[in-house]
């Protein structure tokens, strides 16, 4: 068996993906028997195992194969002040305006763009409004058509609660997460005074984001539900670029060499607008089919600015006492923020491939093997021959101890081949005549189609 790599190609859009994703169990809709909500989506039992794999890839390298990283869990609700203290109640918002003709609301920034005018999200309400007013007649209402609209204005992005709210007025809501990351400044001293961490350390957390989207988009893109990979780097004041631009290095290096990631389909972009207290911003961003270049990643250098607006709404002194010196500091922050449903995105696109094997055309999913849902599929040559059958439930009974298997004797040998490839898992294992005489199976390889003949006791040190 071989492969042509020269006819190799990636997806042509992205409606192939979402229709691949739902139809092979990665991306359901969410509440689809209901009509489904916008900008929620759930993982099915192909999407979760890679998503999880994703996030095992994820954690190791930032957590387990570091010396001075730790890990952490915070909630998702805060007490309120926190979001007061962050900015986000105040400054989290996007620019919005609502049709006359059928309320429906746009984002002004996206819309403006679809027209071709470059429309900043930092930009005042006014500029906008401006921008807006002169190009507004190209513009036109996603819902109805109409070009009628209100006033730009800004809407805050925070999902309220009524969690311990016994009274209904909703007068002192609480707040969904607009970031998962202020979980990390508030375990700060936690982390501190319990590992005896030293400066310079890290803190690495995976959590929940919520969004109250205007228009949510672009499938996994831009969800209303979210989780982020965070880290957050404490250093001394003033000794950040250094380790800045280690952290940029290891992050790139990570979607390339961990993840698989065709590096062509990456690139850097510096953010040209700060917020006040940034020192400096760049994204990671992956070339999607459909939507251009998006980010997947931000590294942040942050500066002092988010221990200490909480230290001084909380009381509480979150200066880090230095061991040798006795100074006493606020540590500057170095930041990446990575949201895994636009990583886990990247990588079904990137790895979704069609060549030719054998002279016929297949549609394959060259994941790398250790992000690949399944490892292994097991398969009896024929499914009506009861020997064979009770043979390969043996191996993968075996193969089920050491990694995630699965048992396949639905269709011909060669339809169940090419449907392995098409969910990406990397090896196949058929019980044939031959076993039933040596104890010997074919092992299959699904990047190149190669087989080779391997003891049933050989297979799991063979797989690993």
């Amino acid at each position: 068996m071989s492969t042509d790599a020269g006819k190799e190609r990636g997806v042509d859009n992205m409606d192939e993906i979402i229709s691949f994703a739902k139809r092979k169990g990665f991306v359901f809709p969410g509440s689809e028997i209901y009509g489904g909500m916008a900008g929620i989506y759930d993982f099915g039992p192909l999407g979760v195992e890679l998503l999880n794999n994703i996030k095992k890839a994820w954690w190791k390298a930032n957590v387990y194969d570091k010396r001075n990283y730790y890990g952490i869990d915070s909630a998702i609700f805060k007490d309120p002040r926190v979001w007061e203290a962050s900015g986000h109640t105040k400054s989290f918002n996007d620019p919005m305006v609502e049709c006359r003709s059928c309320n429906a609301r746009l984002r002004v920034d996206k819309e403006l763009e679809k027209v071709g005018v470059n429309a900043d999200e930092k930009m005042s309400e006014d500029k906008l409004q401006e921008l807006f007013d002169e190009y507004k007649h190209k513009i036109k209402c996603v819902k109805c058509g109409s070009n009628d609209f209100g006033k730009v204005r800004a809407f805050n992005l925070l999902a309220q609660s009524n969690l311990g709210d016994f009274t209904g007025t909703n007068e002192n809501p609480a707040y969904l997460p607009g970031e998962a990351c202020q979980g990390i400044y508030l375990n700060f001293k936690n982390v501190v005074d319990s590992m005896h961490a030293q400066i310079p350390f890290g803190v690495a957390q995976i959590g929940k984001a919520f969004r109250n989207e205007i228009s949510p988009r672009n499938f996994l893109f831009r969800t209303r539900e979210f989780e982020q990979a965070d880290t957050q780097f404490f250093v001394k004041p003033h000794e950040n670029e250094k380790e800045y631009e280690r952290i940029k290095k290891e992050r790139w290096d990570w979607y390339v060499n961990e993840l698989g990631i065709n590096e062509n389909k990456l690139r850097w972009k510096r953010h040209d607008n700060l917020v006040f207290y940034a020192k400096d911003a760049w994204d990671i961003e992956y070339d999607f089919p459909s939507y251009g270049f998006g980010e997947i990643e931000g590294i942040h250098d942050r500066s002092d600015y988010d221990l200490t607006v909480h230290s001084r709404a909380s009381g509480v002194d979150l200066r880090y006492t230095d061991q040798e010196t006795g100074e006493k500091y606020i540590p500057w922050i170095l930041e990446t923020s990575a949201g895994l449903g636009r990583v886990f995105l990247a990588v079904l696109c990137d790895a979704y491939t069609k060549d030719i094997l054998d002279g016929k055309e297949r549609t394959v999913l060259k994941l790398k093997k250790n992000l690949a849902p399944i490892k292994v599929a097991v398969l009896p040559l024929l499914k009506n021959k009861p020997e064979l059958v009770s043979k390969a439930e043996e191996v993968f009974d075996l193969l089920l101890r050491e990694t995630n298997a699965i048992f396949d004797i639905s269709g011909s040998i060669g339809k169940r081949y090419r449907k392995q490839d098409e969910i990406g898992t990397p090896h196949c294992v058929t019980v044939d005549f031959d076993t039933l005489k040596d104890n010997s199976v074919t092992l299959r390889d699904r990047d190149t189609g190669e087989q080779i003949r391997a003891h049933i006791e050989d297979l799991p040190k063979m797989l690993k």
